[in-house]
């Protein structure tokens, strides 16, 4: 084997392990966000697409109308759209309050 075709060898395997560290990384430090129970702070901070503006908008939503039954009850508030919901929706979950 030569010195060309081990050092490619090795760029590929480095490679192939700096790709899966990268991959694996988005598992380990993805959180759920519970539309039901989230503050306003926790919904600006945790999701794409989502500022104060809006959190206070899906806060007070939820508080005139009761908890969110499914994630596409969102796009009954005001400022929130199809390209916020598909952002986030890895990290949403929708749980009753206990």
């Amino acid at each position: 084997m030569s010195i060309v075709s081990r050092r490619f060898s090795r760029v590929v395997v480095f490679g192939c392990f700096a790709l899966f560290l990268l991959v694996a990384s988005f598992g380990a430090f993805a959180t759920s966000v519970n539309i039901n129970t989230a503050d306003a702070g926790t919904l600006a901070s945790e999701l794409n697409g989502v500022g104060a503006a809006k959190a206070a908008a899906i806060v007070a939503y939820r508080e005139s109308n009761g908890p969110f039954k499914q994630l596409e009850d969102l796009l009954l508030v005001k400022g929130v759209g199809e390209k916020i919901l598909e952002k986030n929706r890895a990290i949403l979950v929708v749980q009753e309050q206990n």
